[in-house]
């Protein structure tokens, strides 16, 4: 992975990080990203334990959370005593499950994942962050997408609970600037991962998306986890409360 920076070097070593939803896709390459520059690295995901995964996932301490349970939200965040930088990515299309977003109760739902448990988390963990000693302080991340820009009719729940981070972000960051807690939202544009392969993979969708991304390429993990690292660096340290859409310039395109 570091051969994609050639030319970068992160150093993350003694920093304590939470990524939830980090056993696959863009939180897993999220989670490895900050584990080879040295931090000590939580994961979250819903199955029992880490051996229930195919994935190797030693070297990271593991934690089984449902973003929908606040119990277990707010466990989980008393459990841990010591954090710098938390990356809430945990989530789901439910549409993708054949649920209907647009019923009310699916709808409900969708905020929940994407939008409730993400407050919930880091107001939990608050206090934690706010001890941060890394340059630039404490940071959370919020993972926006596309949603978070554009009206979808095939993601009528999963947009606006990505819309609405944007607008949590920014709430965050002025209500907690004076904590030395950092607040910004990485909105990934259309990235290969497990979850994406069958859309990148249609000619017909690939092809039209191509055509209004400057870039001319889709994204891999390692273009939203650079930006991830540098944004809660402290070569970032007097950026906070913003958006940044990484996804080969696709949201500027008229």
């Amino acid at each position: 992975m570091r051969d994609y920076w050639s030319n970068v070097t992160f150093d993350y070593a003694g920093a304590h990080v939470l990524v939830t939803g980090g056993t696959s896709g863009l939180g897993a390459s999220i989670a490895q990203a900050y584990r080879e520059a040295g931090a000590e690295v939580i994961i979250t995901g819903t199955r029992g334990s880490a051996t229930d995964y195919d994935e190797d996932l030693t070297g990271y301490r593991y934690a089984r959370l449902d973003v929908e349970n606040r119990a277990q939200i707010d466990a989980l965040a008393q459990s841990i005593p010591k954090l710098d930088i938390l990356i809430n990515n945990a989530g789901g299309i439910l549409a993708a499950q054949g649920l209907d977003e647009m019923e009310p109760d699916v709808f409900e739902r969708a905020i929940a994942i994407h939008l409730l448990s993400g407050q919930r988390l880091a107001a939990r963990l608050r206090d934690r962050l706010a001890c941060s000693m890394l340059p630039g302080g404490g940071s959370v991340i919020g993972m926006g997408s596309l949603g978070s820009f554009f009206g979808l009719e095939v993601i009528p729940g999963y947009g606006p609970a990505k819309t609405g981070l944007l607008g949590l972000t920014r709430a965050l960051a002025v209500a907690w600037g004076k904590h030395n807690i950092r607040v910004n939202t990485v909105a990934a544009g259309t990235t290969l991962t497990r979850m994406t392969a069958p859309f990148i993979g249609d000619p017909a969708f690939s092809l039209e998306h191509l055509a209004r991304t400057p870039l001319g390429r889709h994204g891999v993990p390692e273009d939203i986890n650079g930006t991830v690292l540098f944004v809660t660096s402290g070569a970032a340290a007097w950026l906070t409360g913003q958006v940044i859409a990484v996804d080969g310039g696709y949201t500027i395109m008229g």
